[in-house]
């Protein structure tokens, strides 16, 4: 048998393995509230805690291996950005998964082209990183567009006679996720004995918004020296909206700008993808060449990154 089809066999069988696992660990998923059993030490930070049990082998065993370490944390911190519900050790094994798999289409689809698998595998490599990416900005998104409003349902809890805590509950109660079950989770926290401060410092590392951070601010300022809290979140509430508004603008007009630059980007690659399936000699003649063909394939991709690179930078406006 020859040995390339025997790794393929092989690596089939491991990501199938590695798939039953991480859906037998998933089966019973729970809310976000499943993960304030650890909050055992609250003089930790969030991103240092211990993953919740799982009832997975493999899971169970990957999160042993890696306990402690500081990529593991920094894994941690970026699954609950994205409010993905894995554990760090059931990303990794995702991430072997895609790895194998992405490598594994690859090789089947380009009829036994080791370049094309092994392209397939680094995009395996980097496709988890990009989902997260892009959940991570969504959810910031959602909730930045949902701070002005909880603002002033903070403000009016507080004008009503609510404590900080009673309005934020009710922001809680309120308001669509992802506001709601951040608040929600800080209201327990400080239920669980963490202080106000630790708690809102917790959302903050979950939740990276300059808007929040504001609100965060003006919360702890408020409780150290006093003041018309209300009166000062119906301030930021107004820059907020505004801001918001700008925002909003800016992204319809530079939208074009954007899907253009996702066009010119994938559509070189595609087009030498269709070109390889169709005619393979044609387009293989750029590596089986020598160093001219290779120096034309590196050129051009610096070239398509260079210029994906400076037309993001041109439709990015900061606020």
């Amino acid at each position: 048998m020859d040995p390339i089809i025997l790794i393929v066999i092989v690596g089939a069988i491991a990501v199938i393995l590695l798939a039953v696992g991480i859906a037998s660990s998933m089966g019973a998923r729970g809310q976000v509230q499943e993960r304030l059993d650890r909050y055992i030490e609250p003089e930790r930070p969030t991103a240092e805690l211990k993953p919740a049990k799982r009832a997975s082998p493999i899971g169970d065993a990957l999160n042993r291996a890696i306990s402690g370490r500081g990529f593991a944390d920094g894994i941690a911190a970026q699954l609950a950005r994205a409010d993905i519900k894995l554990t760090v050790g059931e990303y990794l094994a995702a991430l072997v998964i895609a790895i194998f798999g992405f490598g594994i289409v690859a090789y089947i689809i380009s009829q036994g082209s080791i370049i094309f698998a092994a392209v397939g595998v680094v995009g395996g490599f980097f496709a988890p990183r990009i989902y997260i990416g892009i959940m991570q900005g969504r959810r910031l998104q959602m909730f930045n567009d949902q701070v002005g409003d909880t603002i002033n349902l903070l403000v009016n809890g507080l004008r009503s006679g609510y404590s900080v805590l009673q309005a934020m509950e009710a922001v809680a109660r309120e308001l669509p996720q992802p506001v709601a079950g951040e608040f929600d989770r800080v209201v327990k926290e400080v239920q669980l004995g963490l202080t106000l401060e630790q708690a809102l410092q917790n959302m903050l590392r979950r939740v990276k918004s300059e808007d929040l951070d504001l609100v965060v601010t003006a919360i702890n300022v408020q409780r150290e020296v006093g003041g018309n809290l209300a009166e000062i979140l119906e301030v930021i509430s107004h820059t907020i909206r505004e801001r918001v508004r700008i925002k909003g603008e800016i992204r319809v007009l530079t939208a074009q700008g954007m899907i253009t630059g996702y066009v010119i980007t994938g559509l070189p690659l595609a087009l030498m993808a269709f070109l390889y399936l169709v005619n393979r000699d044609y387009v293989s003649r750029l590596w089986k060449g020598g160093i001219c063909g290779w120096a034309m394939l590196i050129a051009g991709a610096i070239m398509i990154v260079s210029g994906f690179l400076i037309i993001q930078k041109i439709v990015q406006i900061e606020v």
